[in-house]
């Protein structure tokens, strides 16, 4: 499969094989019924598209036409998919594709892919990116506030601190569930390697700190 078009359909055609109305309803509740689903799940859902995914890394590019046909669509496994697909070929993105990838970030907006996109753009190996973060951290769109907050997930002694600090006070005020949430995850994330420097950051903004924030910062410390 070399067309887009063509891969795309394929993918309909395999996920429509799979369909499971039963499961399909417990997922879309799960999620709120934001969206809803084939009713796949994550490990067969994951096979279906191995080889398209295997296909585009031997070719060493990125079927950005593939994943806007997919992205367009209303059932979550192909939002999924795209996620999926953007993190297995994550060393074909650069920073000129931030503009595509923000596109997704922007649309059909629930956590579920949003914390997938903290990642896929936080890890695109440019000093650009964290320029961007920071402006992200500024957003009127929390969804993009929070893949700011979170995007350094996971780098442990590589995490950059100081703009850790600046996105999360950027954020103080916030009344809303998934940024406070999100605060919290960072920062108890980033104490697993250095539980002193959240605990005197902590200290510092208490009064700051929603207490959704504070009780998720101070598990480990």
């Amino acid at each position: 499969m070399t067309d887009a078009r063509e891969k795309y359909q394929e993918l309909l055609v395999r996920f429509e094989e799979q369909v499971n109305a039963e499961q399909a309803s417990k997922m879309a509740a799960y999620m709120k019924n934001h969206f809803p689903f084939y009713g796949v799940q994550t490990p067969i859902r994951r096979r279906l598209y191995k080889d398209i995914m295997t296909s585009d890394k031997k070719n060493g590019k990125i079927d950005w036409d593939l994943l806007q046909m997919a992205w367009s669509q209303e059932k979550r496994e192909l939002h999924y998919f795209v996620c999926d697909y953007l993190k297995g070929l994550h060393k074909f993105l650069s920073f000129d594709d931030v503009p595509l990838i923000l596109t997704f970030a922007k649309s059909n907006q629930w956590w579920d892919t949003i914390d997938h996109f903290d990642r896929i753009l936080g890890n695109i190996p440019d000093e650009r990116i964290a320029a961007l973060m920071l402006d992200l951290s500024q957003s009127e769109d929390f969804w993009l506030r929070r893949i700011a907050i979170d995007h350094q997930l996971g780098r442990k002694e590589k995490t950059d601190i100081k703009l850790l600090e600046e996105i999360i006070t950027n954020n103080f005020g916030s009344k809303e569930f998934f940024i406070n949430k999100a605060i919290g995850w960072s920062l108890r994330d980033y104490s697993k390697v250095n539980p002193e420097w959240v605990r005197n950051f902590v200290i510092k903004y208490q009064k700051d700190l929603a207490p959704l924030s504070f009780r998720e910062a101070s598990k480990y410390i």
